[in-house]
């Protein structure tokens, strides 16, 4: 950002630009994404959008580090709840959280992953994957009854890496012949098959 708000109604100002950010960016796509639409989005001229923000980068970037923020919270918060269980509910809890995580703005998912080039938000995603990959590396070190896999921090990574590519592919592509409760069956049984093998 150019500046940070100072006043309550700045501060308000600046959450409505960047609300309008996401509403522009899921409505009409990366390549139709500008500061007039999301000003006129947001109910505010032009200047004062850019009082706060110099670009439509420096918009997209808070919209997209909010967005997988959220994310990444949601998964974090379900498997820190069950950091002290074991088995095939704990792994399934988990898969079902990101599952509905990504759910939750379908349509932004589809932008970020899909149009989006990839350098925009390679580092957001990347950080997603190492928190969620630090809670269950450090579930497994904590419970080496878990797994037969001789260290912790790759394992993690192979099981991290797998289960969120399944289930961005299901919440972008909806494959008829796949149902949540099969997909969360499939992923049980390749993290269950992959952890005990």
């Amino acid at each position: 950002m150019r500046k940070a708000p100072q006043q309550a109604r700045s501060r308000e100002m600046v959450e409505r630009i960047v609300a309008a950010g996401r509403a522009v960016l899921v409505e009409r796509g990366y390549d139709a994404f500008s500061t007039n639409r999301v000003a006129t989005v947001a109910g505010v001229s032009p200047g004062s959008l850019y009082q706060y923000f110099p670009d439509k980068a420096a918009i997209l970037d808070i919209v997209i580090d909010r967005y997988w923020e959220e994310v990444a919270e949601r998964v974090a918060a379900s498997l820190a709840d069950r950091i002290g269980t074991f088995g095939p509910a704990m792994v399934r809890d988990t898969a079902d959280a990101l599952v509905t995580a990504l759910e939750a703005d379908r349509e932004l998912l589809r932008v970020v992953a899909e149009e989006l080039p990839v350098q925009r938000s390679r580092e957001r995603r990347a950080a997603l994957e190492r928190r969620v990959r630090e809670l269950v590396a450090t579930y497994l070190a904590a419970r080496p009854d878990t797994t037969h896999r001789p260290h912790p921090g790759v394992a993690a990574w192979v099981v991290v890496l797998a289960v969120e590519s399944l289930a961005m592919r299901w919440v972008l592509d909806r494959p008829a012949f796949v149902t949540r409760e099969q997909l969360l069956d499939e992923m049980l049984a390749l993290v269950g098959g992959y952890l005990l093998a």
